[in-house]
C-alpha cells in the first residue's frame, strides 16, 4: 500500500492563511487601540469643522491633542453631532466614542440610563441663554409667551435653563406651545416668523444684527442660575484601560484653558472661536461682561457640582429621567488635580461656592470667622 506524502505546498498555504488571519486580527486590535475618538454635541461649522465657546474647541482648532500624541501612534479623531447631546449619548452607548464634550442635562440623562461615564473637567460653563422674537413682535417679556409657539431644543442643556426662566415668571412648558427645534431650525423658524419666539444661544445675535429678531432676554446680570454648564467626559471602561491617554488629554485641556483664560488673549480666543464662521460680533456679544477665566475654568468646584445636582433633581421632577441620579463618584478629579499640580496652577482659577458668585475660599474664611466670634 502506498503512503501519500503530505503536500508541502498545502502546508505552506495553510500556514500562510493562518499567519495572514493572525496579522489581520492583530492589526484590527492595534487600529482600535491607536484611535482616540472625541464627540462634540454640536453640528459645528467652518472648514475643517469646529465649534466655539470652550477650551475644548481650542484643543480642536490648534490641534493641541494631535501634537500631544504625535509620535505615539495614536490618531485623534473628532466627531460632530447635529443631534447634540442625545446623539452623542447614543454614540457613547454604542462605544463609538471615547471622550465627549456635551452639556449637563444630556450627561445626566445618559447616567440615568445606565451609561458609565466619568466627568473629568469643566469645559465651558456659565453659558448664557437668550430669548428672541421676530422683529416687531408684540411679545416684550417672558410672561407674554403664554399660549405662544416657542422654539426650544429639547434634550439639551438649554431646556432646563429655559424651564427655570419660565418658572421664575410664573410659567411652565405646558403653558406654551413648545416646538422642538435644533439650533439651525430655530433660526430659520424665527427668521420666517414660523414661531412666536425661540430660546437659544449666541447664534441668535446674527439674526438680531441682520434686523430679523429682537432679543428680549439676555441675562445681562450673568445670574448663574440661568446659565448652562458643560464638561469633558470619558467612557468608564476606556478610562480604566487607558489612564495614560486620559491624563494626557486632561493635561492638554488644562493648557488650552489656561491660554483661553488670559484676558490679554481675548481677541485671539474670539478669532479661534470664529473659525466656525460665526460672526465675531455674535461671539463678542455673548461673552460681553463675562470673564474668560470663569467661563473656561476647568475646575470642578462647588458651583459646578451644585448645578449638576440641581439638573439631576429637576430632570427627575420634570420626568425627563425615570430614576434619580447621584453625582457622588461621577466626577473623577484625579487627572485634573494631577495636571494642576504638575503645571503649578492649583490657584490659577477661582473655585466658587454653590451660588456661583462667592469664591469658595472666602466662604470658608467667613465660616471660620463666624465660629471665632462665637
Amino acid at each position: 500500500m502506498s503512503v501519500r506524502k503530505p503536500s508541502l505546498n498545502h502546508g505552506k498555504k495553510r500556514n500562510t492563511r493562518a499567519l495572514l488571519g493572525l496579522a489581520i486580527a492583530l492589526l484590527a486590535g492595534q487600529a482600535e487601540a491607536e484611535v482616540l475618538r472625541i464627540g462634540v454635541a454640536s453640528a459645528g461649522g467652518g472648514e475643517p469643522v469646529t465649534f466655539s465657546g470652550s477650551s475644548v474647541s481650542i484643543l480642536r482648532n490648534q490641534q493641541l491633542l494631535e501634537k500631544a500624541f504625535a509620535g505615539t501612534d495614536t490618531e485623534v479623531q473628532w466627531f460632530f453631532f447635529k443631534g447634540a447631546g442625545p446623539a452623542v449619548n447614543e454614540a457613547l452607548s454604542n462605544k463609538q466614542l471615547d471622550f465627549a464634550y456635551e452639556g449637563d442635562m444630556p450627561q445626566v440623562v445618559a447616567r440615568a440610563n445606565g451609561l458609565d461615564t466619568k466627568l473629568l473637567a469643566a469645559a465651558g460653563v456659565r453659558s448664557r441663554v437668550y430669548l428672541a422674537v421676530p422683529k416687531g413682535s408684540p411679545i416684550k417679556t417672558i410672561e407674554d409667551l403664554k399660549d405662544k409657539k416657542v422654539g426650544l431644543f429639547r434634550g439639551t442643556n438649554l431646556q432646563l435653563v429655559a424651564d427655570n426662566l419660565l418658572a421664575a415668571h410664573g410659567l411652565k412648558e405646558r403653558d406654551l406651545k413648545i416646538i422642538n427645534l435644533d439650533s439651525g431650525s430655530n433660526l430659520a423658524a424665527l427668521a420666517a416668523k414660523g414661531v412666536d419666539a425661540g430660546f437659544g444661544g449666541r447664534e441668535l445675535f446674527k439674526l438680531r444684527d441682520e434686523g430679523l429678531v429682537d432679543i428680549i432676554y439676555d441675562n445681562a446680570e450673568n445670574d448663574p442660575r440661568y446659565t448652562r454648564q458643560a464638561a469633558l467626559l470619558v467612557r468608564g471602561d476606556y478610562e480604566k484601560s487607558h489612564q495614560e491617554q486620559v491624563q494626557k488629554v486632561v493635561d492638554t485641556l488644562v493648557d488650552a484653558a489656561q491660554w483661553a483664560s488670559n484676558e490679554g488673549n481675548r481677541d485671539a480666543v474670539i478669532i479661534e472661536w470664529a473659525k466656525t464662521q460665526e460672526p465675531i460680533a455674535s461671539i463678542k456679544a455673548d461673552f460681553n461682561g463675562l470673564a474668560l477665566r470663569d467661563s473656561t475654568s476647568p475646575l470642578i468646584d462647588d458651583f459646578v457640582r451644585g448645578r449638576y445636582a440641581l439638573v439631576a433633581q429637576q430632570s427627575l421632577e420634570e420626568k425627563l429621567i425615570r430614576r434619580p441620579v447621584s453625582i457622588d463618584g461621577w466626577f473623577d478629579t484625579r487627572y485634573l488635580d494631577n495636571a494642576l499640580k504638575k503645571k503649578g496652577l492649583e490657584k490659577f482659577w477661582t473655585a466658587y461656592a454653590a451660588d456661583g458668585k462667592q469664591p469658595a475660599a472666602n466662604l470658608a474664611a467667613a465660616s471660620v470667622d463666624t465660629k471665632k466670634g462665637e
